[in-house]
């Protein structure tokens, strides 16, 4: 799985032009503003010059959809079918793609970076948003009101866009904290079907990021997600799925399969380091050496310093 940033996101539709890239991402991040960008996805997806079904993998940037058509949404172990119209929130925490059920399609997106709605310029971090949680259900239904009250929105932004106004990034980021808001009043759609490959996709998602955190290559890196619980919160399952999943893919449960890699990470940098054994405790998230030790001994049956030596 992929993490595609907002310049390689720019490269599937227009190339690798660097000239034509330097111009859509720096006209746009004027004065450190953050990247922003509105789309008509019947002109984009449509065009003839973009494929329409998107890869499964993870954006690094911010991304609402309005959807009008039948497209299927998977994401986490879920995996929802908007019948008719609907609207997506994707945030870099949560891998997901959509694929249109046919060609009859419209709707707007925009993209974004982090910066374009950083805290210093709207007093609020977006990732504090109930809707970028990563137990949102991040696609909700929208009856047909609701689906012209939003399009509106997009076609301010559209326009807005290429206008000369001084402060148009200003008025931008309002219409994206009203898409915001509005999303979060919204009912989320159900996740009613079910699909062969959901264990397999939550089960190498799980695997991707425990192994993202390797190796350890200096000894201020850090592990981030260490318990169980932190990675069943990342990828928006409860711990009682994602350790069930495991098992049934792998045989093993989330905490072995942790432990399992921890501990094998230790033995590379006790042999193949010079850091002392605090500094590789404190690497691995353990705030004590003698923690390190214990855990070290117990799947090991030797010590830190009888190992290395």
């Amino acid at each position: 799985m992929e993490n595609i940033s907002i310049r390689e996101f720019y490269k599937e539709i227009f190339g690798d032009g660097e000239s034509k890239l330097d111009y859509l991402l720096d006209s746009k991040n004027l004065n450190d503003l953050g990247h922003f960008n509105v789309f008509d996805t019947n002109k984009f997806y449509f065009s003839g010059n973009k494929k329409s079904e998107m890869t499964y993998n993870r954006k690094l940037y911010y991304k609402i959809s309005l959807i009008k058509g039948k497209n299927l949404v998977e994401f986490a172990d879920k995996t929802v079918m908007i019948e008719k119209q609907g609207i997506l929130f994707a945030t870099p925490k949560i891998p997901y793609r959509y694929s249109p059920q046919d060609k009859d399609q419209s709707g707007f997106f925009c993209v974004f970076t982090k910066e374009f709605l950083s805290k210093s310029k709207t007093g609020l971090l977006i990732d504090d948003f109930p809707i970028y949680q990563y137990n949102s259900d991040f696609v909700y239904q929208l009856t047909d009101e609701q689906y012209l009250e939003i399009e509106t929105i997009f076609k301010k932004m559209d326009s807005e866009l290429s206008s000369d106004y001084a402060f148009k990034y200003d008025l931008l980021r309002n219409y994206v904290l009203e898409l915001i808001h509005t999303g979060q009043k919204l009912k989320p759609m159900e996740s009613n079907l079910v699909t062969t490959n959901a264990a397999g996709r939550i089960s190498s998602l799980f695997i991707e990021l425990l192994e993202r955190q390797f190796p350890i290559e200096n000894n201020s890196q850090l592990m981030q997600l260490k318990a169980p619980i932190d990675f069943a919160t990342v990828l928006g399952v409860h711990i009682n799925h994602l350790n069930k999943v495991l098992k049934e893919i792998t045989g093993r449960n989330t905490t072995d399969i942790i432990n399992g890699r921890i501990t094998e990470e230790a033995k590379i940098l006790l042999k193949q380091t010079q850091w002392n054994v605090s500094e590789i405790a404190y690497s691995l998230g353990f705030d004590e050496v003698a923690h390190f030790s214990n855990f070290f001994k117990k799947h090991t049956s030797i010590s830190p310093l009888k190992y290395r030596n």
